[in-house]
């Protein structure tokens, strides 16, 4: 049962939806199907009441986005989701592979009241484990120009900013190369491997490793400062 003025249902929905936007395109139904593993028809119905309750509003032969009062509920879960996750990691030693399920099961359970002495006792963390910033209590969130590795360019000096936190293997494979948020990447000049970027971890890392595109492609990257740390 959720603590909050909405449906199980209707949280996942206003969280998937606030995902797929974040880039700035209006979510899909196609997409927000493949999102949460339902039937576009399913989805259609749910946009309908949504829209009716001032969630969301439609974009024209292009999909839909959230309202400033879909926004503001959808980064509620999500920062009951994120602060759900670095609890289990930093207090209860669960592996960043592992918080994500548990946090979908907890976010809707937890009481406000529980969220917030959790924060409080994490001293009110920016990043979840997998680097993706916690909103505020107030609905704020901070802006990011992150890019995926697949997209970085031959020679580009790169930081992981965050990881999709979706899918264990792929979290466990990115803990085991050192792909880990903060990590420093150099892009290889030369890519040899088709399907795969060539990279190097930091300076000291003098064999190249091929990533594989699907997983560079869930590696959130911003150029690299080296005056930063």
């Amino acid at each position: 049962m959720s603590t909050g003025p909405f449906s199980r249902s209707v949280e996942d929905y206003l969280k998937a939806i606030y995902g797929l936007c974040e880039a700035g395109d209006p979510a899909s139904t196609s997409a927000i199907a493949a999102a949460l593993t339902v039937q576009p028809a399913s989805v259609t119905g749910m946009i309908k009441r949504l829209a009716e309750a001032g969630l969301l509003e439609h974009v024209p032969y292009r999909g839909v986005r959230l309202t400033k009062r879909g926004t503001r509920e959808a980064l509620r879960i999500v920062r009951r989701h994120r602060i759900l996750e670095t609890y289990l990691c930093e207090r209860l030693d669960f592996t960043w592979a592992d918080v994500h399920g548990e946090a979908e099961r907890l976010e809707h359970a937890a009481s406000d009241q529980l969220i917030e002495r959790m924060a409080a006792a994490l001293e009110f963390p920016r990043h979840d484990p997998h680097g993706a910033p916690i909103p505020t209590r107030g609905g704020e969130i901070e802006n990011t120009d992150a890019v995926t590795l697949a997209d970085a360019r031959p020679g580009d000096r790169v930081r992981i900013r965050a990881v999709m936190d979706e899918h264990s293997d792929a979290l466990r494979s990115m803990a085991a190369h050192g792909l880990v948020p903060g990590a420093r990447v150099l892009v290889a000049e030369a890519q040899c491997v088709d399907g795969a970027v060539e990279i190097s971890l930091g300076p000291e890392d003098a064999k190249p490793r091929a990533v594989q595109d699907d997983l560079a492609r869930q590696i959130y990257v911003v150029p690299d400062d080296p005056d930063d740390g």
